[in-house]
């Protein structure tokens, strides 16, 4: 019988990317997961239920704190893997999975969500950050140590899957491989239409620098527009520092109580250059519009007018003509979650599951029972 392994970078956060590889694992439910090192207080029951193999980084202390401090030691923790046994790998990699060693015989897929985002883009990345310049210094040589690894062991998997056309050209123009589009999965029976909105709009997200959200923080409040922040990170305390009165944190929340939130919001706020961004995708389930900054990923997603506004420029005065602009347009709320639904889990299953069909012959085998979607 063929054994699959589905391979995470760690497991320290609930994201976009830990919910792939949810998706990954219910499609593939016979699969062992691994990963450098999990803090399962702080990861979903699903995943916590799994047990995931960890490496040596395990026995390193306060990973809830430092897991991202410990970047130099991820390369060796997955190379340290043991997975010659296995005959399917999937990786879900925002940088370091797709760097594990494989089996002679078997097929390694890596759903890539990004080239390591920091690394590649680090002056952008400490443009907000407060930094010494010796540390600057020193960070910029880690960095090119990492970005030489990531370039070596990007050409360790058989076969690439991109969450978006604009990470599918990066991967192209970073380590030169081509990559299959499949965006991730979006569970719309999570999200429900509601006849009463309330005046707030929404934030859900992890809050570090690089998502902007002090721009949408600034913007509301020097217009007093009422906005829900649902999320926590290392950026929290700069954030509350400069939101006035008519903003208001929650922190982590049940899916229920998002779920609730985002059905009830005016729009969600998404002023940050993502990958792809599921987020939006989610409150378009629940029939409600989104305000994204126009690049990244929130261009293949959001189509102007029937889902979302797109503003141009991260700016205050950008931000506030695109608020201005959705509050004085109507929004068809089945439109908008029909949309969405393009994006459902199911889809995304189906579509995984073909593409480790035609790669991976030996899954033909496999019989149907140990295979499901949904």
């Amino acid at each position: 019988m063929r054994r699959i392994a589905i391979v995470h970078d760690y497991l320290a956060q609930t994201g976009g990317a830990e919910r792939v590889t949810e998706a990954i694992h219910q499609s593939l439910p016979e699969a062992d997961l691994y990963t450098t090192l999990a803090v399962p207080e702080r990861i979903s029951p699903y995943l916590r239920w799994l047990g995931a193999k960890t490496t040596w980084m395990q026995a390193l202390p306060a990973k809830s704190k430092y897991y991202r401090h410990y970047f130099l030691f991820y390369p060796s923790a997955v190379e340290s893997m043991r997975l010659d046994e296995y005959d399917l790998i999937v990786s879900s990699c925002c940088g370091y999975a797709k760097g594990v060693k494989r089996g002679t015989n078997a097929v390694h897929v890596c759903y890539c969500h990004n080239p390591m985002r920091w690394v590649w883009r680090f002056p952008e990345y400490m443009e907000r950050e407060t930094f010494s310049m010796p540390m600057r210094y020193a960070l910029g040589k880690m960095v090119k140590i990492l970005k030489q690894w990531e370039v070596r062991a990007a050409s360790r998997p058989d076969y690439y899957i991109a969450n978006s056309h604009i990470v599918a050209d990066r991967l192209k123009a970073a380590f030169g491989v081509t990559a299959t589009v499949i965006e991730p999965p979006i569970i719309t029976s999570r999200f429900r239409i509601s006849k009463d909105i309330d005046d707030y709009y929404l934030i859900l997200s992890r809050l570090v620098p690089y998502k902007r959200l002090d721009l949408a923080v600034e913007v509301c409040t020097r217009t007093a527009r009422n906005l829900v922040i649902i999320g926590d990170g290392p950026d929290r305390s700069r954030l509350e520092k400069i939101a006035g009165p008519t903003v208001t944190f929650l922190g982590r929340l049940t899916d229920d109580t998002v779920s609730s939130y985002a059905s009830r919001c005016r729009a969600l706020l998404y002023p940050g250059e993502e990958d792809l961004g599921m987020a939006p995708l989610e409150i378009n389930a629940a029939g409600r519009p989104v305000v994204a900054y126009g690049a990244g990923g929130a261009t293949e997603t959001v189509i102007e007018n029937l889902n979302g506004i797109l503003f141009r420029e991260q700016t205050q005065e950008s931000l506030i003509e695109a608020l201005e602009k959705l509050e004085n347009q109507t929004w068809h709320p089945l439109a908008i979650r029909k949309n969405a639904q393009r994006y459902d889990i199911r889809v995304f299953q189906t579509r995984l599951l073909n593409f480790i069909e035609a790669v991976s012959p030996s899954l033909r085998e496999t019989p149907p029972l140990l295979r499901r979607t949904g």
